[in-house]
């Protein structure tokens, strides 16, 4: 296995070089353990393709969306500045993440606040490197095998991201099987608008077993996903129904880069 490479802005500058791209990692790809994998995937799959990336690393904070989704603007817009500052310091002009809560954050909001880039979803970029070539992969790994494919609200039903993840699931070999609530009327994980930082509200069943429900009804080998919230939920849904040991839950980006033998 290649070692893997992760320049920071700061070590290009340094260099006189500039990146092609910003790679966001974000609170859950930097922090939490399962997410550190999706963090790990992205990484092999950029520098397969020689895509010249850097990341923020010390320097990247939070981008404020729990804070404002839990109503604190205050709080968002603070730490929006504080990184708005730091990328215009740098003259980011594009950014890659894998968390479509940052993706929306940096894409839609950002800029009222004077924060201005191309930002894209880590299925999207991955998309791109198919369409011009830099990537290939043999599907062999899941050959034969049932995904379903739950939609991340903040990709999907916010920002109409519904063909990437599906098209990159298509070079797999394996059947895609849609759950009865899917695209445009997909169903939250239960972890979106800050959920997934307060106690449950009163009621019979959680958000997140309701949606494994839906998932488990296709019988699938694995559930793929394109957020680091939505892997969570789903895991621990599946856990909920004793079914880990017969069901994956990846990341879109873990399987692209387990295909292509990363």
């Amino acid at each position: 296995m290649s070692e893997i490479k992760v320049p920071t802005m700061a070590e290009m500058m340094a260099s006189g070089e500039k990146p092609d791209v910003l790679f966001w990692v974000g609170c859950a790809g930097s922090f939490d353990d399962r997410a550190k994998k999706i963090t790990k995937a992205i990484v092999k799959i950029l520098n397969k393709c020689d895509v010249k990336f850097a990341v923020l690393g010390t320097e990247e904070s939070c981008t404020g969306d729990p804070a404002k989704r839990a109503g604190n603007e205050f709080l968002f817009q603070m730490q929006a500045m504080m990184n708005i500052q730091v990328l215009d310091g740098y003259e980011v002009k594009k950014i890659v993440t894998a968390c479509p809560h940052c993706f929306n954050t940096l894409k839609n909001e950002y800029p009222e606040l004077g924060g201005n880039y191309e930002v894209v979803h880590h299925t999207q970029l991955i998309q791109e490197l198919f369409k011009s070539g830099k990537l290939t992969v043999e599907g062999g790994a899941f050959k034969g095998k049932k995904i379903t494919f739950h939609d991340p609200c903040y990709l999907g039903r916010a920002n109409d991201v519904y063909e990437a993840p599906r098209e990159l699931i298509s070079k797999l070999d394996a059947e895609l099987v849609e759950m009865k609530r899917c695209k445009a009327k997909g169903l939250c994980c239960g972890a979106g608008g800050a959920q997934m930082f307060k106690e449950a509200e009163p009621g019979t069943k959680e958000v997140n077993v309701e949606r494994t429900e839906e998932a488990l009804e296709n019988n699938p080998n694995i559930i793929a996903t394109g957020c680091p919230f939505c892997n969570t939920m789903m895991t621990d849904g599946v856990k909920n129904f004793n079914k880990e040991d017969d069901i994956e839950v990846l990341d879109i980006a873990e399987m692209i880069a387990s295909a292509s033998d990363l």
